[in-house]
């Protein structure tokens, strides 16, 4: 909360929210997309939009890794998350609710709005795949008689009608709830976690990776924990959510609660999902269930149920059903206007958003049917989900940076070149030392991520003395 009211307010100064600037909600009210809706309604679906299970599958991952992971929800979510993401609200209030390859489009030109359109399309089909696969697995184990594919197509039914209804019909009314559940059950963990008082990796016991002792291998502290640990300290994915509640937002002063501290609250929520999974993976919770594997949907469940008791397990299947169903939902339908905006196709006719959602659909569920066969189906989505989310930060972070650059004082634009210097480097590390990438011998990251750092600062002064492009903005 410090981090909020202290950091928060300096990074609303730098970018001087204007109360008196009228917002797209008001501009250019549709009845679709564009409607205003009060403000902590707007707060409630933001949260939703950019947590769903985010935080809590991330963080459950994370606590693998031990209490390095709390260091990077803390100061990843202050310092470069809610940065991220309210800088880039703030740049898509201002802009009439520019979708998220419109705004790279608008500061680094129309080549680079290509190449971004094609990477946010498909970490969008990723979350979408990623928010389908858990709740359809848990939903057949639930009901035996029925399939995890009869599941996905229930799912995805209920996303083509959500699609094509107004944002304020389904989006509006239910999502709220949702977000309150999420909150309703971390306060509650949070409390239990104050009784229990369990046995936790701590500080002062060191920062060394503590993956291996629950079965996980080849992952390094640097790069992996960054990846891995995406939503609860800073993900790419935020900012194509961003856009949905742009256009909703009612006044530009209110783009510091609903997109800084949505993000802050994301952080608050993975801080203890974080702590409740140290007690699972290191003090006897893993060996209860008889789960060695550790998946993250497992453990929701446990934990919610050995804690909380029955309004424990009602909350832990809305954590893991409704929650990344929702968030696969605005994934999706921020696909159909990233689409609808490149093809500057008028997304009020049903007949435009049915010609765009279905195929979104059909490459989401062919990215389901290709991984279900794999028993580590959801760990390799994920992981790939990571890479990219974090990549797409990474472009996020670059493009605040030219803009703070050039319409704010020296050195502000500073805020988001550091923690672009720093992804940077993460996701170069991650693809070249992962199994998922290159392979390569995690002697090199050092060298690769100094060799990153010192290029990137280089490049982006070099850019903006000597590109016209760059000096145009």
């Amino acid at each position: 909360m410090l981090g909020y009211a202290l950091y928060g307010r300096y990074v609303a100064r730098v970018v001087y929210a204007d109360p008196k600037r009228p917002t797209p909600a008001t501009l250019h009210a549709d009845g679709v997309d564009f409607i205003k809706m009060p403000t902590w309604k707007v707060f409630m679906i933001q949260f939703l939009n950019i947590a769903g299970t985010g935080p809590i599958f991330g963080a459950i991952m994370g606590a693998k890794f031990g209490p390095a992971c709390f260091l990077w929800i803390v100061f990843g979510c202050i310092f470069a998350g809610a940065v991220h993401d309210y800088v880039s609200g703030i740049i898509m209030v201002r802009k009439d609710g520019f979708s998220y390859n419109e705004m790279i489009g608008y500061i680094f030109g129309k080549k680079a709005r290509a190449v971004v359109t094609v990477l946010v399309t498909l970490l969008l089909l990723l979350v979408g795949a990623v928010f389908v696969y858990s709740p359809a697995i848990i939903l057949s184990d639930l009901v035996s008689s029925t399939s995890m594919m009869f599941w996905v197509i229930v799912i995805f039914i209920y996303y083509l009608i959500a699609s094509l209804l107004p944002i304020d019909k389904i989006i509006g009314k239910i999502y709220p709830v949702f977000a309150i559940c999420i909150l309703f059950m971390a306060v509650g963990l949070f409390g239990a976690l104050l009784v229990h008082w369990p046995s936790i990796p701590e500080f002062w016991h060191g920062l060394a990776n503590r993956s291996a002792s629950v079965g996980v291998v080849g992952q390094d502290l640097f790069p992996c924990l960054f990846v891995t640990v995406a939503c609860g300290a800073i993900s790419g994915f935020h900012a194509t959510q961003s856009p949905l509640m742009a256009r909703c937002i009612s006044n530009e002063k209110y783009a510091r609660p609903v997109f800084y501290g949505s993000m802050i609250t994301e952080g608050i929520v993975a801080l203890i999902w974080a702590a409740v999974s140290s007690w699972f993976f290191f003090d006897g919770g893993m060996a209860e269930t008889a789960a060695p594997d550790g998946q993250a949907p497992t453990v929701v469940v446990f934990v919610a149920k050995h804690w909380l008791g029955v309004v424990g397990g009602i909350l832990a299947i809305i954590g893991v059903v409704a929650a990344p169903i929702t968030t696969g939902d605005t994934a999706l339908r921020s696909a159909r206007l990233i689409v609808g905006d490149f093809l500057h196709l008028n997304q009020r006719p049903v007949k435009n958003r049915l010609a765009i959602s279905i195929p979104i659909f059909a490459a989401t569920i062919l990215l389901l049917w290709y991984n279900m066969a794999d028993a580590q189906g959801f760990n390799n989505i994920w992981r790939y989900f990571g890479w990219i989310n974090q990549t797409l930060a990474c472009f996020t972070l670059w493009a605040l940076t030219q803009w703070l650059y050039t319409h704010t004082k020296t050195p502000h634009y500073l805020i988001t070149m550091v923690p672009a210097l720093f992804m940077s480097a993460v996701c170069v590390s991650f693809i070249l030392v992962d199994k998922t990438g290159a392979g390569l011998p995690s002697t090199i990251v050092p060298y690769v991520s100094a060799a990153v750092v010192l290029l990137g600062a280089f490049l982006f002064k070099w850019l903006n003395r000597h590109t016209e492009q760059f000096q145009k903005l």
